[in-house]
């Protein structure tokens, strides 16, 4: 499903493109695109009537995903490309190479993960006392 998601984020947005690009079984294909719908990552809209055709556009919740795509790339060609980026992401305006840094946004620090720690959040069931 994640090779999905990132061709969407490269612009695929139909069937017989995310088929092409990916090599993958239409049944397979069908039944994932299914799911990223019905878990709302991603929107099935018609662009034809005759005979009905769809394209699948990413939800606010799917373009959250790309920090996490972003951060899966880096490792792998970190650790499985021994450092040579196959692919170089780049600002679409200027065409500057992009950087992946976690920021402090009170003292915008930049941090390295040994300096990042969790707590308890909103969500969680701990009790603070």
């Amino acid at each position: 499903m994640l090779l999905i998601i990132r061709n969407l984020f490269r612009g695929a947005r139909r069937f017989g493109q995310l088929e092409q690009d990916l090599g993958i079984a239409k049944n397979l294909l069908a039944s994932r695109l299914n799911n990223l719908v019905e878990a709302e990552v991603i929107e099935k809209v018609p662009y034809q009537d005759r005979p009905l055709r769809h394209e699948y556009l990413l939800t606010d919740k799917g373009r959250d995903l790309s920090p996490s795509l972003v951060a899966l790339m880096r490792w792998g060609d970190r650790w499985c490309n021994g450092g040579a980026a196959p692919t170089v992401l780049i600002h679409a305006e200027c065409g500057t190479p992009l950087d992946q840094v976690t920021h402090c946004p009170s003292c915008d620090d930049a941090l390295d993960p040994s300096q990042i720690r969790s707590r308890p959040g909103p969500g969680s069931m701990e009790v603070i006392k």
